[in-house]
């Protein structure tokens, strides 16, 4: 891959083409290093601390977002995943000032010390696109129909930076080749309908990185886009990874995913964060029944079976949420207890693993999670669930 940080810090490069003394080079106009350095690379860089959103209904107040807490490190892959609906999007849109003005929003977020939540929109406009940038989860609907994807790009250069039409257009086309958009300066003239799915999204890709960004959100980055074209998107984020130094919010709802990029995962339900840990901790030993439903119902090459099985039933009302642990209806572990308290995050066995589930130690001598979601009579023959908890449901 072609080197972004020598190109945009060449200021003769931009000189020839503006021939304008007063315009500056892309580069980064604080004293933060491009990579973190052995003493930075543990400071957390955006921190979140009790988020809460809700929304008002006709039914009452929809609890979106209930007390999330997580933080990410430069240069670090933080996944976020759960199904649709549990506040993934929700939350990341709260940060950067985008929920509209219904939400109600609470907690703190803080990038660099500087606080998101609360703030005037313009404080938040002079960091959303340039300090911190959103890839979304439909391009075609992220990008303006009637511009073309190049003009789209350097536009998003002059929001931040004092730089001509032609310049920005050249950094434009750069941040297209990078991402692997075939003849991109001729590409830069298409408009968003004439790129295909896998390349609108790389398109969007450019547009995120193209002010060198110290946090990339990216919201679902590989939604509706077929097996291939996927793993090339993930290619190409992790590249830019690399290459600019970015920490990467990864959200989705595939465990997939984020199986070899994520470097720690926070799995969310019905508003709030259920189990938090290492990417290799989620996947081989998981706390959580509702985690370990997830790797069953994903392809494997391994394992004792290759039938996917599925979590039965439906997300709980977030605008009515049941009493308890939200998963109790739909888990085949939940005792009794379970239905009176919604556990905080617990200390589990391994470091830093933490599970919002009071059976976590029952699930610790399951050998195959995966199978957890199998009939009654299936989990009583593997030795899962006691012969009692099938006849009583």
């Amino acid at each position: 891959m072609r080197s972004i940080l020598a190109r945009q810090g060449n200021a003769d490069e931009y000189g020839q083409v503006t021939n304008r003394p007063e315009e500056v080079p892309l580069e980064r106009v604080d004293d933060a290093p491009v990579y973190a350095s052995a003493t930075t690379a543990d400071v957390p860089l955006l921190v979140v601390d009790d988020l809460r959103v809700r929304f008002p209904t006709d039914d009452g107040q929809l609890q979106a977002v209930r007390g999330v807490s997580w933080e990410v490190k430069e240069r670090e892959v933080l996944g976020i995943v759960g199904e649709s609906g549990c506040g993934k999007s929700v939350s990341a849109m709260a940060l950067l000032g985008l929920l509209p003005p219904t939400a109600r929003i609470s907690g703190s977020a803080k990038f660099r010390g500087q606080e998101l939540l609360g703030v005037p929109d313009r404080e938040i406009r002079s960091l959303r696109g340039r300090k911190i940038a959103m890839i979304f989860q439909d391009p075609m609907t992220s990008m303006n129909p009637v511009y073309t994807v190049g003009g789209q790009l350097a536009e998003a250069v002059r929001a931040h930076f004092e730089m001509s039409n032609k310049a920005a257009m050249l950094r434009a086309i750069e941040m297209l080749d990078l991402v692997g958009i075939p003849n991109a300066k001729a590409r830069a003239k298409s408009y968003p309908h004439e790129f295909s799915g896998g390349m609108r999204q790389r398109a969007m890709i450019a547009m995120a990185i193209i002010n060198n960004p110290d946090v990339i959100i990216a919201d679902e980055p590989t939604t509706a886009l077929d097996v291939t074209v996927q793993a090339q998107i993930l290619e190409t984020l992790q590249e830019v990874k690399e290459e600019v130094g970015a920490a990467i919010i990864l959200i989705t709802h595939d465990l997939g995913v984020i199986a070899g990029m994520a470097d720690r995962v926070k799995v969310m339900y019905a508003g709030r964060i259920v189990e938090s840990g290492t990417a290799e901790q989620i996947f081989d030993t998981p706390r959580m029944p509702y985690a370990a439903g997830l790797l069953g119902s994903i392809p494997s090459m391994e394992g004792a079976s290759d039938v996917l099985t599925p979590i039965l039933g439906t997300p709980p009302s977030l605008v009515n949420p049941p009493e308890g642990c939200p998963f109790v209806p739909r888990c085949p572990l939940a005792i009794d207890e379970c239905h009176h308290d919604e556990p905080d995050l617990l200390s589990t066995d391994q470091p830093e693993h933490e599970a919002a589930c009071i059976r976590w130690e029952h699930l610790a001598t399951v050998e195959d999670p995966r199978l957890l979601f199998r009939t009654g009579d299936e989990l009583v023959d593997a030795g899962i669930i006691d012969p009692e908890l099938v006849s009583e449901s």
